[in-house]
């Protein structure tokens, strides 16, 4: 059984047992998360899709923890006006762990 989720405007497609990397920041202490925003259940039978979401779906996961992306350069540059600025951005994930999905 698989499902595709929506996920801070990008869709996955997760089955259980999947580790996969969460833009969203989650509180310390904080073991499971649901996800709601089911668009596709399918599996052994029938494709149960969504418009825009299953009713009663979700997604089951455990945190696994916080990890940090690459680091990611942005370089603004004026020719001939002496203008020169590097700045860095590093994104901050969750990975989590797919546990159940709820069809």
């Amino acid at each position: 059984m698989y499902a595709i989720i929506d996920l801070g405007g990008r869709q996955h497609k997760v089955t259980a047992g999947d580790t996969l990397l969460v833009d969203q920041k989650v509180e310390e202490g904080t073991a499971t998360i649901t996800f709601d925003r089911v668009l596709l259940v399918a599996g052994a039978g029938d494709a149960k899709v969504g418009d825009p979401v299953v009713t009663g779906a979700t997604v089951t996961a455990d945190v696994v923890g916080a990890e940090k992306g690459d680091r990611v350069w942005n370089v603004k540059y004026n020719r001939r006006k002496g203008y020169r600025r590097r700045v860095g951005h590093r994104q901050q994930y969750t990975r989590v762990t797919i546990t159940a999905i709820n069809a």
